[in-house]
């Protein structure tokens, strides 16, 4: 009975002791084990993009397996929204921009893999919360969407989608990937506590050269047995000031036939309880927290990686849009030209039948509706293509029967009614600079490369550290029955202890109690100066060489984006001229050709000043549908470069990252085709998928 308690009581001190140990865990940065209070929102996004499980990991309570058990993923969606269906009328899709717009941020794949960088970068924040070293997160865009031009503000620091190594993603120079100094520093302490513990049983026989005489010389002993087990077990923590908490309990029991033991079995138990603390390197918060605020600095490095996605996306997704308005207007064009070149011919024809006109004017003629042909079956190709390049920007899955043979057609015109105001272009660039994500990513960058450089500094000083112990040791056991000395008169002396002369020594329950018999105590300092210090002093040469580099690559940011907005607004208005030259040119051509028809009808001109002039009003009408392309994409260009791309089309990155548009976008300066102006879906086959 009292073994039972002796042993329930060390159970409960050892329980207490390591319980009390993990108490000022939550005092250094850790996380509690009460349930945490609700994440608050990204200042970036707008929204949590942040997954509980992903930046706190399972906890052992309730289930205390929980932390072993691997994470389930949800497997990727390849089916499209509903949104897609809903715009399916007559076995034609009728979008606009707004339909558009909202479909890709459900539906574009480029997005739906940036997606998930929201996600590692939590998985960096719980890793550098155990104390371990963070893998980096992924800064440029996913570009795996072709169509409307690629482009966009992406940093270049990763492959698309992919996770890079180091803090903030890894460098790249001209000789491969390099390796940055980001979080580089003194180690960092172990927070996640652990428990080892070893528990052996073991037999071991030796035998004897010289065998021994047992029982009073009745008996030869030629091996001596051992019977040992062992039960040691060991708590260690590490703490953000520098502070590291190790705890040893060893258990072993022994028994022996050797006639020279005392005691058989024999019981030793040991407990050491010991604190070290740094007081030069890896001294302090600043350094044994970098990676966490590093982490979560990422974090937000990551949110603003996904808003200039999502504004990459959108540009791209308005560009192709207009580049399939425009491949409808250019096809129109394409088949007045060809009905304009076939009236031709068949007017040539029924002169030269009445002999007013040479033959050799129908084979021009001829010549010429053949290249008006040739040039409809370029527009009708390339409209086919428009047509597949929006869909597969706004799906997750092309080979959809219901999507893939259907016709695109665009239900939006952008309003030229009046001619919009382009603010100042200090105005404009003040906004790019407020504005713009991949700004924002490099001040980011900045902070974490200052945090890192303090850390190489820190990392100079010698290894000094300051420890404490205390412990204590005590041994049980009952008489060896063996342990017998040998008659008197014998030929051996007899050396050993008399029978019956030992005390019972006891079992567990006085080995605990005995603890308090035979203390250990101590303190000492261990000290480690490496001479030269050649490794942590490139580090830190390094890392303030690099970080003045990311100040002067910040600087070449700002000014490489002053020029793109400058370009971007020189843009917007050479091309809204171009566009009224445009259309002058193409009134001016359409009334050369009436002129030209008029004046031959009369027989003052020629049929191929006729022809002519249908190629003057044909070019120029393809000038128009150029120059309206070009005007419509320098306006979205321009919201691009002043970051203004997400307010000004009404586009809710809350909706992009949780991939379910709540609230349709509106896109300024677009207005529905008018009724006699709609499109006509094309009875062409189009070319295999």
């Amino acid at each position: 009975m009292r073994l039972s308690q002796n042993l329930k009581q060390a159970g409960r001190s050892f329980v207490a002791a390591v319980t009390l140990c993990t108490l000022p865990l939550n005092a250094f940065g850790q996380q509690p084990t009460t349930p945490e209070k609700p994440q608050p929102q990204s200042t970036v996004l707008g929204v949590s993009t942040s997954t509980p499980e992903y930046l706190n990991g399972y906890r052992h309570f309730p289930n205390p397996f929980a932390p072993y058990t691997p994470h389930k993923i949800q497997d990727p969606s390849f089916t499209n929204t509903p949104r897609i269906e809903q715009l399916i009328k007559n076995g034609v899709l009728v979008i606009s921009l707004n339909d558009a717009i909202a479909i890709a941020l459900e539906n574009n794949l480029d997005l739906a893999i940036a997606r998930y960088n929201l996600s590692i970068a939590d998985t960096d924040i719980l890793r550098a919360k155990s104390g371990g070293s963070i893998r980096g997160v992924a800064t440029g865009l996913v570009q795996g969407t072709p169509g409307g031009g690629q482009g966009g503000f992406g940093t270049g620091a990763s492959g698309a989608g992919g996770t890079t190594t180091g803090a903030g993603g890894a460098g790249s120079g001209g000789g491969g990937l390099v390796q940055s100094t980001l979080g580089a520093g003194a180690a960092i302490e172990q927070f996640d506590p652990s428990i080892s513990g070893t528990i052996q049983i073991d037999r071991n026989t030796t035998p004897l050269a010289s065998p021994i005489l047992t029982s009073g010389g009745a008996t030869t002993q030629n091996s001596i047995s051992q019977n040992n087990t062992t039960a040691n077990f060991q708590y260690n923590q590490g703490f953000a000031t520098g502070t590291a908490l190790g705890i040893a309990f060893n258990n072993n029991r022994s028994a022996s036939n050797s006639p020279g033991t005392s005691l058989s079995p024999l019981l030793t138990s040991s407990f050491r309880f010991t604190v070290r603390q740094r007081l030069l390197q890896g001294f302090g918060l600043n350094n044994q927290l970098r990676f966490i605020r590093i982490a979560k600095n990422n974090k937000q490095i990551s949110d603003f990686a996904f808003k200039n996605q999502v504004i990459a996306t959108v540009n791209q997704i308005q560009n192709i849009y207009w580049d399939l308005v425009n491949a409808y207007e250019d096809l129109k064009v394409k088949e007045r030209s060809v009905a304009l070149a076939q009236k031709t011919l068949s007017d040539n024809r029924k002169q030269v039948e009445i002999g007013t006109l040479a033959p050799i004017e129908i084979v021009r003629a001829d010549s010429e509706v053949a290249t008006r042909n040739q040039e409809l079956i370029v527009s009708q190709t390339n409209l086919q293509l428009q047509q597949t390049l929006l869909k597969n920007a706004l799906s997750r899955n092309l080979s959809d029967p219901t999507l893939a043979a259907i016709p695109v057609i665009p239900s939006d015109v952008m309003s030229l009614a009046h001619e919009e105001p382009v603010p100042p272009v200090d105005e404009l660039l003040k906004q790019a600079l407020a504005q713009r994500p991949d700004l924002e990513q490099s001040r980011i960058d900045l902070t974490n490369r200052d945090i890192s450089k303090r850390a190489a500094r820190n990392a100079l000083l010698p290894s000094l550290d300051f420890y404490g112990f205390y412990g204590a040791s005590a041994l049980a056991g009952d008489q060896n029955r063996l342990l017998t000395c040998v008659p008197t008169g014998t030929s051996t002396s007899p050396t050993c202890i008399p029978a019956n002369t030992i005390a019972t020594r006891g079992g567990y329950g006085d080995l605990y109690d005995r603890f308090g018999e035979s203390p250990s105590r101590g303190v000492g300092f261990t000290l480690n100066i490496p001479l030269r210090n050649r490794a942590a002093q490139a580090d830190q040469i390094r890392s303030e060489l690099e970080y003045r580099q990311a100040q002067l690559r910040y600087q070449q940011q700002q000014n490489t984006v002053g020029i793109e907005v400058r370009n971007a607004a020189f843009a917007l208005l050479q091309n809204r001229a171009r566009v009224s030259a445009a259309e002058q040119g193409r009134r001016l051509a359409n009334e050369s050709l009436e002129a030209e028809q008029k004046k031959y009808s009369l027989g003052a001109s020629t049929n191929f000043q006729v022809l002519q002039a249908q190629r003057d009003l044909a070019l120029a009408e393809s000038n128009l549908v150029a120059a309206m392309s070009a005007y419509e994409k320098s306006r979205v260009e321009l919201d691009r470069v002043t970051g203004n791309t997400l307010s000004r089309n009404n586009i809710s990155l809350g909706d992009a990252v949780i991939g379910k548009v709540e609230v349709l976008p509106n896109v300024p300066g677009v207005v529905q085709r008018p009724a006699d102006q709609r499109l006509q879906p094309q009875q062409t086959t189009p070319p295999p998928q």
